[in-house]
């Protein structure tokens, strides 16, 4: 479970950053207010990434039960 979220952590990331550097807006002059957002959006790719994956991965398992029986 833990190298799972660390896995789903590092997509968020990588995700974010290919996001962060793709964005044309103007950037804030101040660096924490820069580091705040990065992380708030990693937080929220974080965070629907593993709602997906351990939703998708729990009908998995009981649809695979259900048809196993």
């Amino acid at each position: 479970m833990k190298k799972q979220f660390l896995n789903i952590l590092m997509v968020s990331s990588i995700i974010t950053t290919i996001a962060f550097l793709m964005d044309g807006d103007i950037k804030e002059p101040s660096m924490l207010m820069r580091f705040v957002e990065f992380f708030g959006m990693v937080g929220i790719v974080f965070l629907l990434t593993s709602v997906v994956y351990f939703i998708s991965s729990f009908v998995l398992k009981k649809t695979q039960k259900m048809l196993k029986y």
